[in-house]
């Protein structure tokens, strides 16, 4: 994740350029809500992209494993958009707590990193030690060493 991170700040950071230049924002909080939409549409578009057009992302690729659908097939995009919206699992109820309770500072910051930890946890209890976001929507990582 902390690879994938680092390209899509490269993604992420264009993308934003592209919006501020075009809209010809003048502050972060003009147009705010458009471009966490633009954003959020940019994030599919790279996954979706990349997970039915062979599979994996380019951080996908240096690590050695690929998305298939649960019966080892190439996935569609309707499963990787699907598989896409229900990654963000990982943050959006954490992100949801904080907002209901006004948190901030380190308890945000703890509440975030324990609820990521806690779903990272929920491979240990599916059979296949997939994640609970890859399950749900039919899908699977699996190693291509040696391929």
């Amino acid at each position: 994740m902390v690879y994938e991170s680092l390209l899509l700040f490269g993604v992420l950071f264009l993308s934003g350029y592209l919006f501020s230049a075009l809209t010809q924002q003048r502050s972060g909080l003009m147009y705010r809500h458009a471009m966490q939409a633009w954003l959020f549409f940019v994030l599919g578009a790279y996954f979706v992209w990349f997970w039915t057009h062979g599979g994996q992302t380019l951080a996908m690729k240096t690590w050695k494993i690929r998305l298939v659908d649960a019966q080892s097939q190439p996935v569609r995009a309707g499963r990787a958009l699907l598989r896409y919206v229900l990654a963000w699992l990982w943050v959006l109820p954490a992100m949801a707590i904080d907002w209901v309770f006004g948190l901030t500072g380190w308890s945000s910051v703890a509440l975030l990193g324990g609820w990521v930890a806690l779903w990272a946890l929920t491979m240990h209890v599916t059979p296949d030690h997939q994640f609970l976001h890859d399950r749900l929507a039919g899908t699977r990582l699996v190693s291509i060493l040696g391929k």
